[in-house]
Formats: C-alpha cells, sequence, structure tokens
C-alpha cells in the first residue's frame, strides 16, 4: 500500500512538473491520460512552451549557437565584424601552416603580423571591394557570375597579393627594392596557386552567397589558402 501511495504521489508531482492538469473523466469507459494530451511534448512549437527546450530568447542562432548575433553584428558593424572575421581567418592559418606543415616552434611575431593584416586590409578592403563589385555587376545568372570571377581573379588578386607583400617588407623593415623584387619574384607564383583554388570557391560565392556573407564565407576556406601564403610571404627574397 505504501509503495502504491509512493507511486501515485510521483506520478502528480511529475504531472505538475510538466504543466499537466489532471482531468476528471465524464464517461465510464476509460479516460485518454491527460499527460498524453496536455503535455508540452505533443504540442506545436515545444521550444516556446516547455522548459525542457533552449529558451529561444536566450540562444541566439538556432541550431548554431551565436549566429543571429554574429549576423546582428554584420548588419550594425559590417567592417569591423569583417575585420574581426578576417583576423580570426589569418590567426588560424597561419598557426596551423606554422605548427603542422613548418613543424614548429610557433614565430610569434610572423603570427601576430598576419593575424593583423587580415584585419587591418583584408576584412575592410574585401568589404568596399566586393560591395562595388556586385553593385556594378548585379545578378546570379552565369554571365555576371564568370564575369565577377574573372574580375577577382584577374585585377583584385594581383593588386591584393601586392599589398601583401608590400606590408609584409615595410614591417620586416625591408628596402623597397627588396620589396620590388619580393613581389618580382613571387607575385605569379601566388596568383597561380589563387587561380587553382579561387575560381571554383568564387562560383559558389557570386552565385549562392550574398554580399553580407562574402568575406566570413571567404575566410572559412581561406584558412587553408592562408597555409600557403604565410609559407609564401615568409619565403626570403632572392
Amino acid at each position: 500500500m505504501k509503495l502504491f501511495s509512493i507511486l501515485v504521489a510521483s506520478s502528480c508531482l511529475a504531472a505538475k512538473a510538466f504543466g499537466v492538469t489532471p482531468v476528471a473523466s465524464r464517461s465510464k469507459g476509460l479516460a485518454t491520460p491527460a499527460l498524453i494530451n496536455k503535455s508540452p511534448l505533443r504540442q506545436k512549437n515545444v521550444a516556446d512552451v516547455s522548459p525542457l527546450f533552449r529558451d529561444p530568447t536566450i540562444t541566439r542562432g538556432g541550431a548554431i549557437p551565436g549566429l543571429q548575433a554574429y549576423s546582428d553584428a554584420l548588419d550594425k558593424n559590417p567592417i569591423t565584424m569583417k575585420a574581426l572575421t578576417s583576423l580570426v581567418g589569418w590567426f588560424l592559418g597561419d598557426l596551423l601552416a606554422q605548427l603542422f606543415i613548418a613543424g614548429g616552434p610557433v614565430d610569434y611575431k610572423r603570427l601576430a603580423t598576419l593575424s593583423f593584416f587580415g584585419f587591418i586590409y583584408h576584412g575592410p578592403s574585401g568589404h568596399y571591394f566586393y560591395n562595388w563589385l556586385d553593385k556594378q555587376i548585379p545578378g546570379t545568372d552565369a554571365v555576371p557570375v564568370f564575369t565577377k570571377v574573372a574580375i577577382d581573379q584577374l585585377f583584385w588578386c594581383p593588386v591584393f597579393m601586392s599589398v601583401f607583400f608590400t606590408y609584409l617588407g615595410l614591417v620586416n623593415g625591408d628596402s623597397l627594392a627588396t620589396i620590388g623584387n619580393k613581389i618580382k619574384n613571387d607575385l605569379l607564383t601566388a596568383c597561380q596557386g589563387s587561380w587553382k583554388v579561387w575560381p571554383a570557391v568564387h562560383l559558389i560565392n557570386f552565385k549562392f552567397v550574398s554580399n553580407k556573407w562574402r568575406i566570413p564565407y571567404i575566410n572559412a576556406v581561406q584558412i587553408a589558402f592562408n597555409m600557403f601564403l604565410s609559407l609564401l610571404g615568409s619565403k626570403k627574397s632572392a
């Protein structure tokens, strides 16, 4: 009898915890248990009504926590957020290159130099360039997409690489002649490396990715490409 009383009491407490109110049956037959009819687990939009699920007002971004907050920040401060995104992308790219390709130890000056380049130039310049490109060549059909890819790789890529080598030379205290030799010797190699990767990436970029998300998308791919650039940039010029 005591065991039965404990089971009944436990059931009542559990039902109360789930927000269930016992319903008296008006028929002589078997009544459908109230726990089945009223449980929040069987209702629509359970995430909004049940404490067993995440509170959507606290956890932002749905399946990826923080994604909505990041999206809002891109809307409010696009240049700053894209600069910070590029900082992270370049930081990870060089760190992985030093650890897994060069074999370490980590050169923290080089890591900081490349990370700062992502912050000060890659993110902001990409913001303005892709905004201009999308404004001048709107649309996601074949012609505008392939035109954008061609402009990006034949015009923007050499400019970007030249700025990259110049920045590294200035940070290292190299003379203008040394920087010029570096660009002369390695610019084509850098562009050729880009042409093996980025046309396919940008076909997806200009076809499916909105302008707002171009820099985050590029940085996600560029972590691997930055490993190549960090090694090329650290190579001593002849």
